[in-house]
């Protein structure tokens, strides 16, 4: 091969290449998921200032959030491939422990929480 064939066969390489890590990144960043919910007090009014923990039940790490004046939280970039428990505490109260499995396909999952004073 002359040399000004392996200048266009080597860009086409590159090319080809750099297509197919930017189809692979956006396919990875396509199962990162969100999850996030409302917390509610046991009246099912807003809990702003609640803390949301949430789990990793492989590597039980532990991530929080607090809940915003509406009772909103939300966690990004959360692991596809690894199942997590999700609660909230205030006041001396909490919710009911719920499970986001691994096997939900959703990229946004939706868990709204309630505050129970017998949850303590």
């Amino acid at each position: 091969m002359t040399s000004t064939k392996r200048v266009p066969a080597a860009l086409f390489v590159l090319l080809a290449l750099a297509t197919l890590g930017s189809a692979q990144s956006s396919k990875r960043a396509a199962h990162i998921r969100t999850v996030r919910g409302f917390v509610s007090d046991k009246d099912g009014n807003p809990a702003a200032a609640a803390i949301i923990f949430l789990k990793n039940m492989r590597t039980q790490a532990i991530e929080s959030r607090i809940t915003d004046e509406s009772g909103n939280y939300h966690f990004n970039g959360i692991n596809p491939n690894a199942d997590y428990e999700i609660h909230a505490e205030k006041d001396g109260t909490r919710s009911a422990t719920r499970r986001v499995s691994s096997l939900d396909t959703r990229n946004q999952i939706i868990i709204n929480l309630k505050l129970d004073p017998k949850g303590s």
